[in-house]
């Protein structure tokens, strides 16, 4: 009945505005985006799904962490393993097959695991100014792991002022019922004609999460976090800029949750999981046509996880922390050919080190004992890359085209592996060809290649990961994609839409295989190979209707089918048809608004998912929420309130560990100065 209600609802949207004659086209065309193509673009005339959501919709909805904030967008689903994780699927995929960058800095590293993982949630939400994803296409734009697409988190800038001087702070507290969330949050700005600075610091103690009508408080799951950012923008030159960022975000004791309810744990939880970033970026303009802008990013990251563990009536603590230090620098160099030909060319270069380690502890007598980390210490991994991305512009046609070199440079050195040296290539291409009608419709057709070259984590885990035991391999090759799409965007003054069909076919799939009549402490031992060939199609489509300045009604709906034809069964975690109607109304200082979503039972089932026990037996039921918001806006302050699950359904986002929130509010006020 769902189903058949929003098919129904967006079918009759999308023919009302296509065969109307009396609309004309608004004067915004659409939303820049740069994330599909490296180059500053409006979204009606990018060849690709793209899809972006701006600082005014993360300040009506106030998402609790950045995955959250991507809930909504259409054709991305978030699951969470754990209360403090979050993993955004994007055609099918998630984990290492989908890239996650932040400020154009690769925040994937050598280490993300195969399906779903937390790092996403080490991005603090009040720091975002808007995220982009392109769907199906990023290996030519920005290297490897890109299957599914990209999710770029473009954190707030400064700003210059054009007059005088000027300082300007804010502070918010959030709080949600059940003691769900406490946030406190301070921000500062200062502005003048040559520099400007912005700062912010948050502390949030998250309370266990409770569900709905069934299933109540589910602890533990809450845990503590702070995070502090500050960048620097300074006008070198007339044609110059520099920017100075740094990023530092830790959440301590994130329990996970299934493995405390499942899986017989006493204690199992990451801490710390922190993410520090510093870069620097300069840009420099007004060269010749063929170096029109420069772009220069050096950046140093350092993520850390903790891993602490302990089974019921155990006396023995496992403590494992895993520190990966990456070094980054690029070059992206913006050409003008003609009028109608421009390019971006670079280089990308990434150097990880990876630093693991464990230890048991006797909590009875203290006695420690040093294991091997749950990857070989002392690791490093080199990722080293040429690109060359041409737009070219004739008339009503866009054609995008480009070609990406990737190297990589693997040791790993371990009692287990031995020394392993792996330096696999690829070149990848893409192509897309656009045709504009009349400025407001527009048809596309595109073709990429991908790829995902083994990382560390394929190649040098031992331990236990989700419900199985994890041994290293070292023969490892890289995954490779081809995908097509077909599309359809418009943007009337009303109206705008976008319906997309694509079909992508994954080979050397790297998968973890069952060694017969194995097991280790009651775990069955896992080794991974590259054996699977699979595919992934669906169909993807939005559509926004505005009938007055005021009310702004949006839906979408997606859709994905997986099949492993190695094995002959369904592709493992293929989200559920899934789908959002959301309406606002925006007048003066008030907002309010109204979220309808729903995702359909999912029970085409791998095997991997039938043994995974965060999946009911049969598959994942379907669901669907209510959810409500609404802000006041003083010269001063500002007040916004939520109201989530209003019919207090229980539910769970498919291959989810916790279930979600129940009916609860939340409320923030924010004081500007």
């Amino acid at each position: 009945m769902i189903i058949r209600i929003a098919i129904s609802f967006l079918l009759l949207l999308f023919v009302s505005p296509v065969f109307s004659q009396t609309d004309t086209a608004g004067k915004a065309l659409d939303e820049v985006v740069i994330t599909a193509q490296r180059f500053k673009q409006k979204e009606l005339f990018i060849p690709y799904s793209v899809k972006s959501i701006g600082q005014q919709y993360l300040k009506d909805i106030i998402p609790r962490t950045t995955p959250e904030a991507l809930a909504g967008v259409n054709g991305v689903f978030v699951q969470k393993t754990n209360h403090g994780g979050g993993s955004p699927f994007v055609r099918g995929l998630t984990g290492n097959q989908t890239l996650l960058l932040i400020d154009g800095i690769r925040l994937s590293n050598s280490t993300f695991r195969y399906g779903p993982n937390q790092y996403l949630n080490t991005v603090d939400a009040y720091s975002i100014n808007r995220i982009e994803v392109a769907k199906g296409t990023g290996s030519v734009q920005y290297g490897t792991d890109a299957l599914g697409g990209v999710i770029h988190v473009i954190t707030s800038d400064p700003v210059f002022s054009t007059d005088k001087s000027s300082v300007h702070g804010r502070v918010a507290g959030k709080y949600m019922t059940g003691d769900m969330e406490k946030t406190a949050r301070g921000d500062i700005s200062y502005a003048s004609k040559d520099f400007g600075l912005t700062g912010g610091i948050a502390y949030r103690s998250f309370g266990d999460l409770v569900g709905g009508d069934t299933t109540g408080r589910q602890s533990s799951s809450g845990y503590n976090e702070w995070s502090f950012d500050t960048k620097a923008k300074f006008a070198l030159r007339k044609n110059m800029q520099l920017t100075l960022a740094h990023q530092f975000l830790q959440q301590s004791n994130v329990p996970v949750y299934h493995k405390l309810k499942l899986e017989n744990f006493a204690l199992n939880e990451f801490d710390p999981q922190t993410r520090s970033l510093s870069y620097a970026r300069l840009n420099i303009q007004g060269f010749k046509a063929w170096m029109k802008e420069i772009e220069l990013i050096a950046s140093f990251q350092h993520t850390t996880e903790g891993r602490n563990s302990r089974k019921n009536a155990s006396d023995v603590l496992r403590k494992e922390k895993d520190g990966i230090r990456t070094a980054g620098f690029s070059v992206d160099i913006l050409s003008q050919f003609s009028k109608a030909w421009t390019a971006n060319s670079g280089i990308e270069l990434y150097h990880d080190k990876v630093e693991s380690k464990r230890e048991e502890i006797n909590i009875q007598n203290g006695m420690v004992r040093p294991q091997r980390g749950l990857y070989p210490n002392d690791s490093k991994y080199g990722n080293y890359s040429l690109f060359s991305l041409h737009h070219i512009h004739v008339k009503k046609w866009f054609i995008d085209a480009g070609l990406r070199w990737n190297t990589f440079d693997i040791h790993i050195s371990d009692t287990t592996l031995g020394k392993v040296k792996l330096t696999p290539q690829a070149l990848v291409g893409n192509l897309a060809i656009l045709y504009s009608i009349q400025q407001r419709h527009s048809v596309y057709a595109m073709f990429s290649n991908g790829y995902r070259a083994p990382n560390v984590d394929d190649m040098g885990t031992l331990g236990v990961v989700d419900f199985r035991y994890e041994i290293p391999a070292s023969d490892l090759k890289p995954e490779k994609s081809r995908h097509a799409e077909i599309g359809y965007k418009f943007k009337t003054k009303k109206w705008s839409g976008t319906l997309a069909g694509y079909y992508m076919r994954l080979n050397n799939l790297i998968t973890r295989i069952k060694v017969d009549g194995s097991a280790i402490s009651g775990y069955q031992v896992y080794k991974k190979e590259n054996v699977e060939e699979a595919y992934i199609k669906g169909v993807e489509s939005e559509l926004s209707f505005q009938p007055a300045k005021e009310l702004h009604i949006t839906g979408g709906i997606a859709y994905s089918y997986g099949k492993n034809l190695t094995t002959k069964e369904p592709l493992r975690r293929i989200p559920p048809f899934n789908g959002r109607l959301l309406g606002t109304w925006r007048h003066k200082v008030w907002y309010a608004g109204i979220e309808w979503m729903f995702a359909a039972k999912q029970e085409r089932l791998a095997q991997g998912d039938k043994d995974d026990n965060r999946i009911p037996k049969g598959g994942t039921p379907g669901w669907h929420l209510l959810n409500l918001y609404a802000s006041y806006q003083l010269s001063v302050a500002k007040l916004n309130l939520g109201l989530q699950n209003i019919f207090n359904k229980d539910y769970r986002m498919h291959g989810s560990g916790i279930n979600g929130y129940g009916r609860s509010a939340w409320c923030q006020l924010t004081l500007n100065f």
